[in-house]
């Protein structure tokens, strides 16, 4: 059963405070949105394992610090959060972010389980500290790339702004469309403003424009761009890296962000336990929870399943990461060395293609599975 007790039925905590750091951007430039159904998935599982007796009997504590998308604030609350004791990091959406923290909490000593982040290498050399629930960019862009040429693509715009996570996916996806027949022609989003871009994919002849770049800009005024130029009405826009997931999206673009597929790590049907949390999600957010809020639950999840088995040494839990087998809402997980990826992965969640239901924006359709 994985019902958690009513209050009333609640197991007393009087042990003291067994303390998880939290990396959760929570104001700009960071996604904040992002942040904040990270942060809730965070603190309905904290507040369930307390309502369950906590950590043999010690309630669970989370220490919640802001990144606002600045690697080296994230580097900061670190070295804060290994000072004030705490027995493991948990959280971060941004890759870069997260890899900074990463390469922080490996130096330290100091575990970290990453919820969101994807980027493969979240840390220079392998190492025992870190783990990841999320899938490697690799696995989930590859995803997106057979469905690209499962529905016929051949010419593929992308619209790039220079960062270390646009450049890997684009090496990504390049790597594994051009040996299948497929042209990639990257366009430099320093150099083009968003009416250029439609006259570019016009001159390369593409059929698939996706959105490498930075929410709401430039994202924003390319999608209106490319919807209001007839001759791109065949054009498929994409983002592989999810930003249509969330509801600003929606509410900035209304009926012209529905149908551009996105990557999502949810599978096609919850199970019972993704179910409930799904309901008390919604009721936390007051909207529906996207995969991210998801992520922070299972990383809570997960933690302190640890925590009660191994208790808090640091060391004892980065020893544990390869034992780790657990029930979370879309799957059992369980770490493993994959190659190529320097830290314990979670291999593999589910990954989907989705996107936006034109006739309903709120619903969305699975396009692909892989």
């Amino acid at each position: 059963m994985n019902t958690p007790p009513s209050p009333s039925a609640a197991v007393r905590t009087d042990g003291p405070p067994v303390r998880i750091g939290a990396l959760v951007p929570l104001t700009p430039p960071g996604w904040v949105e992002a942040g904040r159904h990270l942060l809730a998935g965070l603190e309905l599982a904290v507040r369930e394992v307390n309502d369950t007796g906590g950590i043999s009997g010690s309630p669970l504590e989370l220490v919640v610090r802001d990144t606002a998308a600045d690697p080296q604030k994230a580097a900061a609350a670190v070295d804060e959060l290994d000072r004030l004791g705490v027995a493991a990091v948990a959280g971060e959406y941004h890759s870069v972010v997260a890899r900074t923290a990463a390469a922080r909490a490996d130096a330290l000593g100091l575990p970290f389980l990453c919820s969101s982040a994807v980027l493969d290498a979240l840390t220079e050399q392998p190492t025992p500290w870190v783990a990841r629930l999320a899938p490697a960019q690799s696995h989930g862009w590859r995803t997106y790339a057979d469905f690209l040429l499962a529905a016929g693509h051949s010419r593929i715009a992308l619209a790039v702004d220079p960062s270390v996570y646009w450049a890997s996916g684009t090496r990504i996806l390049r790597d594994h469309l051009a040996p299948r027949g497929a042209a990639v022609i990257e366009l430099d989003m320093r150099e083009l403003a968003p009416e250029a871009v439609c006259d570019a994919l016009v001159d390369h002849r593409a059929t698939a424009l996706l959105l490498l770049v930075g929410h709401p800009e430039p994202t924003v005024p390319i999608v209106r761009s490319v919807r209001r130029d007839p001759r791109l009405a065949d054009v498929l826009i994409g983002a592989p890296a999810g930003q249509p997931e969330f509801s600003q999206w929606a509410t900035l673009l209304g009926s012209a962000g529905t149908a551009i597929p996105f990557l999502r790590y949810l599978p096609e049907h919850l199970g019972p336990l993704g179910a409930r949390v799904a309901k008390a999600l919604r009721e936390r957010l007051a909207e529906a929870p996207s995969f991210v809020a998801f992520e922070g639950y299972d990383t809570v999840t997960v933690l302190a399943d640890v925590l009660r088995s191994h208790g808090p040494d640091r060391a004892r839990i980065a020893e544990s990461w390869p034992h780790v087998t657990v029930e979370g809402t879309r799957g059992r997980i369980r770490f493993s060395r994959t190659p190529d990826i320097s830290v314990w992965q979670w291999a593999w969640p589910p990954v989907q293609v989705v996107d936006r239901d034109p006739a309903e924006p709120a619903r969305f359709r699975i396009l692909h599975t892989g």
